[in-house]
């Protein structure tokens, strides 16, 4: 396929590579921005003798999120494996948190 088709299926398809560039790097400053909460918010617990199950729960959330569109993309296991693992951390934080709250 040359320049010229390429350009024009690129046209047709209405997509703009800009915008979505934007996109990009507006969710990469957001991965940052929630990671360095997350760092944030898990000292302070520490320092204040919290519980650290609701942000370990999110951030596991958020992880499992992540791999599994890598996992469906690309199907490397480790995606797969990521995906499974943080789920499972996941609620088994989230649990913990509903038992602490109810006792």
């Amino acid at each position: 396929m040359n320049r010229d088709e390429i350009l024009a299926k690129s046209r047709a398809e209405g997509i703009d590579e800009g915008a979505c560039d934007a996109e990009n790097r507006g969710r990469k400053m957001g991965i940052t921005a929630f990671c360095l909460m997350e760092v944030a918010i898990a000292a302070f617990n520490v320092l204040t003798e919290q519980p650290n199950h609701v942000p370990l729960a999110l951030f596991w959330t958020f992880c499992a999120a992540e791999a599994y569109p890598k996992y469906r993309f690309t199907g490397k296991k480790s995606f797969l494996v990521t995906t499974v693992l943080g789920g499972l951390c996941a609620v088994l934080f989230f649990a913990t948190y509903v038992i602490s709250v109810l006792k």
